[in-house]
């Protein structure tokens, strides 16, 4: 288990929470998939060396996939894939369940939280990333959910936060 101290992890909405939905073509996605990989390789910088992403579909794809593009440029980063449960993406249409395999297949460490479905699995997931990071990354617009629910866990846990607006 990598050092809490050089490890990120990463919190944001599900695409179909984002103002432009699927479409990342839009450029406020494109804007937002900038920020990620600058909030990215910020840490890095600084010395962060692992990242955790929940693989859920949206901005933690993004997060993943600037991850696995960060590195190119810092091969000495290594990223680790929070799965919440086993068949996360059985359901996802097939563009999506390949993207997430690509994810998958590149990733130095896979955490599988939980091998069934169960209500607490997300927020499982959510507080496990934090427990093991110094440093979260947010892409969040202030609505109630889940990203709201793992910015108030890492408030509580005192690590460093980085909010990137939407």
């Amino acid at each position: 288990m990598p050092d809490k101290a050089i490890t990120c992890c990463f919190t944001g909405h599900r695409a179909s929470k984002l103002p432009w939905g699927f479409d990342e073509d839009d450029e406020r996605c494109k804007r937002l998939k900038r920020a990620i990989f600058d909030a990215a390789e910020a840490v890095y910088i600084s010395g962060v060396r692992h990242f955790i992403c929940g693989m859920a579909n949206g901005c933690d794809m993004y997060f993943g996939e600037a991850v696995i593009k960060l590195r190119e440029t810092y091969p000495d980063l290594s990223f680790e894939a929070a799965v919440p449960y086993s068949g996360q993406a059985e359901r996802w249409a097939p563009e999506l369940r390949r993207r997430y395999q690509r994810l998958i297949d590149s990733c130095d460490m896979l955490t599988l939280v939980s091998e069934h479905y169960s209500p607490d699995c997300m927020r499982r997931r959510n507080e496990y990333m934090v427990d093991c990071s110094s440093v979260l990354i947010a892409a969040y617009d202030g609505e109630r959910g889940g990203t709201q629910n793992t910015l108030l866990y890492a408030l509580r846990s005192g690590i460093e936060i980085i909010e990137l607006q939407l």
